[in-house]
């Protein structure tokens, strides 16, 4: 079970940081920032490969330290599955910022790649404070990256971005220290359970979920998301839409079944927060006034979806769960990236500027309403999949419960068909779009900021469109692959529901 070359996942994507910072080249740049994700989405496919078939838990104690005071980096299915999503939807992201040019700018490669060794370490450390470490060295180059790209709008909204998670790490931080007083530990296979017998433990704990919740923008602590996330650039956005609230989502997935070892202390009010943030983002839907708002708005539903399996805590409901994150983030990111072929085209992403985009845009129009279907949850696409598990999951739970997260189902996914419903209708038909901002600035005739005449011969290069249906196409695959892929999510959540494996492999 001794694995010493987990390591490798933080340190390579952090020295190919490095040397993107000292060495110029356009070709080595370019090259190092594929390169990070793409080793990172192989290696996790092969310790998937290896945790279904010969070793269920992998372990590296850092440093050669006895276990409980080396740094304890643990690799399980789980681990493996969110290493092998979020290492591939970084390359296809980075390949849609290549196309946009926003790679060319200065230090956006190493500022990737750290973001990219932050989430791969916050993913695979077995240490609640070394997880509040990896997230810092995540949020340090998001900064920078927010600030960098998208419109003047991003400066505003990067002070908002900054201010709300220095707070909410310093909440995290004050869990951490509850936590560590009243168990002595803060080694996730020392606390298995802890948090269920001692109530200063599960204090300590709750105050961890509590930031967690907040980075991942459940309600009600989820304002900031579409406020923030829309004002830096499409390829961004979509980068911290697959990466940081699915990291925070994928920690409380993993405290609260190890740790609280799912008891039902918090389960009523993680229930209220999934809920309602169903239904808050998908009503706000209907107010987002471009396409990457509402896409914002549709983010915070789908971190209530994927609370659910918390909420309900059973095996069926988590792995529902796991599931519907997967789905989110190849879904979401392929309608995000898409909106930003949209923008780069267009020059707008604004819902009254854009019209009739049916006629013009074909290969844009099947990519966009499949991927909506997917959100709202029609077959053929894995939201269908997503929900119906989650549904049949609540039916597990008791009568009044299943009742309601049904209903609550069931009407926020017609909410969110009239509210996308809305978005394709202004987008996509209508009358033809007469003027548009080009983003050319020598086709402007002097004023940058005067939309010109729109001529027929403009369409998306079909370069800009591969990304969004990459990520379409992976989305649709879950559909058609639904069975090995609950399969292997069962597996992933067996493993964290009953950790002993987990135990004896960090502490032998």
């Amino acid at each position: 079970m001794n694995a010493p070359y987990l390591p490798l996942f933080v340190a390579l994507p952090l020295v190919a940081a490095g040397v993107a910072s000292l060495v110029p080249g356009r070709l080595l740049h370019r090259s190092l920032l594929l390169l990070g994700p793409v080793l990172t989405g192989i290696g996790g496919v092969w310790l998937l490969s290896l945790h279904l078939t010969d070793m269920p838990v992998a372990v590296a104690q850092v440093g050669g330290f006895v276990p409980g005071i080396a740094i304890p980096f643990v690799s399980d299915t789980l681990t493996a599955v969110m290493l092998t999503v979020t290492g591939l939807t970084t390359a296809v992201v980075l390949t849609f910022a290549m196309r946009t040019g926003e790679s060319s700018l200065p230090y956006f490669t190493p500022l990737a790649l750290i973001l990219t060794g932050g989430v791969n370490g916050a993913l695979l450390t077995g240490d609640l404070f070394n997880l509040f470490v990896f997230v810092e060295v995540m949020l340090l180059p998001s900064y920078a990256l927010l600030a960098m790209t998208g419109t003047w709008r991003r400066l505003g909204v990067g002070r908002l971005f900054l201010t709300v998670n220095l707070v909410t790490s310093a909440i995290f931080l004050i869990g951490i220290g509850l936590l560590y007083a009243a168990a002595g530990a803060v080694n996730t296979a020392a606390l298995a359970g802890v948090a269920g017998e001692d109530p200063r433990v599960a204090l300590g704990a709750s105050v961890i979920l509590l930031a967690l919740l907040i980075k991942a923008a459940a309600v009600p602590v989820h304002g900031w998301l579409p406020r923030a996330y829309p004002g830096t650039s499409a390829a961004i956005m979509a980068l911290f839409a697959g990466l940081h609230s699915k990291v925070a989502l994928y920690a409380i997935y993993r405290i609260y079944t190890v740790v609280y070892d799912a008891t039902s202390t918090y389960l009523p009010i993680l229930l209220t927060i999934a809920l309602a943030s169903i239904l808050v983002g998908s009503w706000a839907s209907f107010g987002g006034d471009t396409i990457r708002r509402v896409l914002a708005f549709q983010m915070v539903a789908g971190v209530g979806y994927i609370l659910l399996g918390v909420a309900l805590s059973t095996a069926a409901a988590l792995a529902a769960g796991l599931f519907y994150m997967v789905h989110h983030i190849l879904t979401v990111g392929a309608l995000i990236l898409a909106s930003g072929a949209i923008e780069r085209t267009y020059g707008s992403g604004n819902l009254t500027r854009l019209a009739n985009l049916l006629r013009r845009e074909r290969g844009l129009a099947w990519i966009f309403g499949l991927a909506l279907l997917s959100l709202v949850g029609f077959p053929p696409s894995s939201g269908f999949w997503g929900k119906v598990s989650l549904v049949m999951a609540a039916t597990q739970s008791d009568a009044v419960v299943a009742t309601v997260v049904i209903a609550v189902i069931i009407g926020a996914s017609i909410i969110s068909l009239l509210a996308l419903q809305h978005l394709w209708r202004e987008v996509f038909w209508g009358p033809p779009m007469e003027l548009y901002r080009p983003a050319d600035p020598l086709i402007h005739e002097g004023d940058p900021n005067r939309p010109v005449h729109l001529p027929e011969w403009v369409r998306i290069p079909r370069g800009d469109l591969v990304p969004a249906a990459t990520m379409l196409g992976l989305s649709l695959a879950m559909f058609l692959a639904a069975g090995p892929l609950f399969d292997i999510a069962g597996e992933a959540i067996a493993g964290i529901l009953d950790p002993t494996a987990y135990i004896e492999a960090v502490f032998p």
